[in-house]
């Protein structure tokens, strides 16, 4: 099942290759990595509008260029410690079916090519750990980089909920 899921994303190049455009960017010590084809823009991080009753992971909304997007702390949605915004700290801006939807995150780092030999299926973790988000671990040199299916992540009821809050 995860090595359909990493043949999925997968591009194929014009020389038959297949391969992969990954944004990485940190979050406290370990560093993700999303399709850059999902990403519309990259922000330096702005306080927000917050929204009563939201759940915690969902820190507000701001208005981008005539446009209300919801913004999601990733720090808070992977419960990875308590987040802290500095002068690193970025909103990356992401088109998902069709929504606009800001993520938080502690720095990017760059744009990397991932062939597929470099992507691994993630690890079975059994039901003590939901891993239907992420697409594999990918590895360039002594990096690794966690990689996230930003659709699955951001899907179903949590999209329908940002759409309330977007409204």
């Amino acid at each position: 099942m995860a090595d359909i899921a990493v043949r999925r994303h997968m591009e194929t190049t014009t020389s038959g290759d297949t391969s992969m455009e990954i944004l990485s960017f940190k979050l406290g010590q370990e560093e993700y990595g999303l399709n850059i084809l999902k990403v519309q823009e990259i922000r330096g991080y702005e306080s927000v509008t917050r929204i009563a009753n939201a759940p915690d992971y969902i820190m507000g909304v701001v208005n981008l260029r005539g446009i209300i997007v919801p913004i999601v702390d990733m720090r808070v949605r992977f419960n990875i410690g308590t987040p802290s915004y500095d002068d690193f700290t970025v909103v990356i801006i992401l088109n998902i079916a069709g929504r606009v939807i800001g993520m938080v995150v502690d720095s990017v780092s760059d744009v990397v090519t991932l062939a597929s030999e470099q992507i691994k299926p993630a690890p079975e973790m059994g039901t003590a750990l939901n891993t239907d988000y992420l697409i594999g671990l990918g590895t360039i040199d002594d990096r690794m980089l966690i990689l996230v299916d930003i659709d699955r992540l951001m899907s179903g009821a949590e999209i329908g909920l940002l759409q309330k809050l977007a409204a």
